[in-house]
């Protein structure tokens, strides 16, 4: 059974992959599996950028979304045409592009947004997994795993990537739609900031930042570096606890801080501790 892996980590935003799949379908008929994808309005293969945090605490990554190709695919039992789409032996969803009659269920099912409509041609289309392609016997991945210059996106028999799924995870686990699209160090949230004197007008170095939470018992720390600035990444969505220590300086604490969202605390002002 074939599957995607896809790792966010070394993907760097060039859309090769994207721009690949527009060259093998646009203006290319490959029925059943495939007809004519749009010059515009259509990325079967389609690159999201996610800008994080904010200035100067920002950071970035690129997450390519194909057709999850679902081992329990919404859109199949919404077809209200048995056999117009349906699953292959190797795992890939197809949608039969000459029994398809534009109802549109299935778009409206797929909880990815990987479905698309073709008002000229009155079909629903997606990505194949170039499936005409390795049907061919000549090609062994689609274009968009070819054409990618990091080797992010790779694509083969789970068997072969057992040990990078067994690290991996899938986009939206609790619909429990079993993608066979598998993503590799997609970032977590993270909090930063930067410590500084407001009477010396200087960055504080060296200061002490403990995170607590939000599972009880879990602390992290991190030290501020030559810039006055600390991170803690990789973090799991929830309520945390931040407390911020340097010899010479009152302690500052922050409480309640969630990441839902990234957490820029910008500057962050430490007041000079009280003489005894």
């Amino acid at each position: 059974m074939k599957v995607f892996v896809i790792d966010v980590g070394i993907c760097n935003g060039c859309y090769s992959c994207q721009i690949a799949c527009k060259d093998e379908h646009v203006g290319n008929d490959w029925s059943p599996i495939a007809k004519p994808q749009p010059d515009s309005g259509q990325f079967w293969m389609k690159v999201n950028e996610y800008i994080r945090g904010t200035v100067p605490k920002v950071k970035m990554h690129y997450i390519p979304v194909p057709c999850m190709h679902c081992d329990e695919a919404p859109c199949i039992p919404a077809c209200p045409i048995e056999g117009v789409i349906y699953k292959r032996d190797d795992g890939l969803v197809i949608i039969d592009a000459d029994k398809c009659t534009g109802c549109k269920a299935c778009a409206d099912a797929c909880p990815y947004g990987a479905i698309f409509f073709n008002d000229s041609l009155n079909i629903a289309q997606k990505c194949t997994g170039c499936a005409h392609l390795l049907d061919g016997g000549e090609w062994k991945i689609p274009r968009c795993a070819d054409a990618c210059p990091t080797e992010a996106i790779k694509f083969g028999e789970e068997s072969e990537f057992k040990a990078l799924i067994a690290k991996a995870e899938v986009l939206k686990p609790e619909l429990k739609a079993k993608p066979r699209v598998y993503y590799l160090n997609i970032p977590k949230k993270f909090i930063a900031g930067t410590v500084y004197d407001p009477i010396e007008k200087e960055v504080v170095i060296g200061a002490t930042c403990t995170l607590t939470g939000p599972k009880a018992g879990k602390t992290m720390t991190a030290t501020t570096d030559g810039f006055g600035d600390f991170w803690f990444q990789g973090l799991a969505d929830g309520t945390y606890n931040l407390t911020i220590a340097a010899k010479g300086f009152a302690a500052k604490s922050f409480n309640k801080l969630n990441t839902e969202k990234d957490v820029n605390l910008g500057d962050i002002p430490l007041d000079k501790a009280k003489k005894k």
